[in-house]
């Protein structure tokens, strides 16, 4: 059907895609935390990607050059391509259609409405699931006509989706959360500083737009051009938690069934069962400190696999640079991860949502550019090989009961701190910020060690 026509056909197909994902996917959960939505989305992303993979295959697909823009334009001597100068002049249309749209018409007005206070929306009489819907619609189908716009550019590729979506969000962080003038400018901003650091500071490019949104947040907390969350918005719906209370005694019973289970493995299970399940048992308790700050904590971090990586790189520098004995390199990997997401969370903490989210997210990507690229010191791309542990712990089974003892006792500990004062007060600062600092609770003191106790526990994992 032509080349231009297969454009607006694209933007309407994945608009109706984006219809059925929100029905199907989204609606059901969206009085749930935002976090379940994020989840939810990000999965929905991996089952796109391997149905791609199963209907077209793993090769690029490349598309055709634009009718009538297939030339080039020279500007100051320099070749510039008529098909980027004519995206440069459609974006500012699109900019105005959307702003027009959100700012001053009545289904804009109603969008802004239901984004603060649906219930009084619906109770207006306004068909707040429609209204939803559509908005997803026009969402979705803007991205499928941005991603066909760019065809000519590099074509379409299985990872394009991944490859875009960290750059995406930064975009509009640091523009403002419900502001698409600050999204535009965030835009422009971020992709000028990408051309700078190709061509002046190369090595810089990996996280340069982070390093943009750290200093960004940290002067403006919501964006250049965005206001301070409020509860409700944002998918930010939902009551609070109920009472964790402590494990009766079936579940005791249970659970050390299960621990006895695991413990007799290695009497009925081969050496890959024992390395399977040190694995698991190694995320497990991976997972569980990462629960402790979203169960309890109410603070989704994005960036909390950056603890995992440092009590691995902790404990593999100090055995490889210092000939440090196993043993204390063991025990100084979790108190390293505790010591980074400290100061990592003391600045993080001075924001909310999915600005906290994102700027957790940042200083992970900072932490892995300067792994990544010092190379003569942590291996970079290679990674740190050839780290095995001492004479006493060399066999499969021995290390398998090593890992069994230290991630059942972690993430038993876990739970003992959860339901300490410390873990209470933590619950109340997620689930009433203001009636627990009433009582005397410092809420930021409280989160900070959180964060760093979740670090620590994320980095014995490691």
């Amino acid at each position: 059907i032509g080349f231009w026509a297969s454009i607006l056909v694209a933007g309407l197909a994945v608009g109706l895609i984006g219809i059925i994902i929100e029905v199907c996917v989204l609606k059901p959960i969206y009085r749930a935390p935002e976090l379940f939505q994020l989840v939810a989305t990000f999965g929905v992303i991996l089952v796109i990607q391997d149905l791609t993979l199963m209907i077209w295959g793993a090769e690029d697909q490349l598309g055709p050059r634009a009718p009538g823009l297939k030339s080039v334009v020279r500007i100051l001597g320099e070749p510039v391509p008529q098909y980027d100068l004519a995206l440069i002049a459609v974006t500012p249309f699109i900019l105005l259609a959307l702003w027009w749209l959100i700012a001053k018409t009545r289904v804009g007005i109603l969008v802004r409405a239901a984004t603060q206070d649906r219930e009084m929306v619906g109770a207006l009489g306004v068909n707040q699931s429609w209204l939803f819907t559509g908005v997803f619609f026009l969402g979705s189908a803007l991205a499928g006509l941005g991603g066909a716009i760019q065809l000519p550019k590099g074509g379409a590729d299985l990872l394009m989706d991944l490859n875009i979506i960290s750059a995406v969000f930064v975009v509009v962080v640091i523009g403002g959360m419900g502001s698409i003038p600050g999204a535009f400018v965030a835009s422009v901003l971020i992709s000028v500083l990408n051309v700078f650091g190709v061509t002046y500071l190369p090595q810089s490019t990996l996280v340069l737009m982070f390093v943009v949104m750290v200093l960004v947040l940290m002067i403006r907390p919501y964006g250049l051009f965005g206001r301070e969350e409020v509860a409700g918005e944002h998918g930010q719906v939902g009551e609070p938690e109920r009472p964790i209370k402590p494990a009766g005694l079936q579940v005791r019973l249970l659970v050390g069934a299960g621990v006895a289970a695991l413990a007799a493995l290695p009497l009925i299970g081969s050496n890959f069962t024992q390395v399977l399940a040190t694995d698991i048992l190694i995320f497990c308790l991976f997972a569980a400190s990462l629960h402790f700050l979203l169960g309890l904590g109410g603070l989704v971090s994005f960036g909390h696999a950056a603890y995992f990586g440092g009590g691995a790189y902790v404990s593999a520098l100090l055995m490889m640079h210092m000939n440090t004995p196993m043993e204390l390199a063991f025990m100084l990997a979790p108190i390293g991860a505790g010591m980074a997401a400290l100061i990592i969370g003391w600045v993080c903490l001075r924001l909310t949502g999915v600005y906290f989210a994102m700027l957790t997210l940042a200083f992970a990507q900072l932490l892995w550019s300067l792994v990544f690229q010092w190379g003569e010191f942590t291996g970079g791309d290679d990674g740190i090989l050839g780290i095995w542990p001492a004479d006493w712990l060399s066999g499969t089974t021995t290390y398998y009961y090593f890992a069994l003892v230290l991630s059942v006792g972690g993430i038993l500990f876990l739970r003992h701190v959860a339901h300490s004062p410390f873990g209470y007060a933590l619950r109340a600062a997620r689930d009433s910020e203001r009636q627990a600092e009433a009582t005397g609770i410092n809420t930021r003191r409280v989160r900070m060690f959180a964060f760093a106790f979740a670090g620590m526990m994320a980095g014995l994992a490691g």
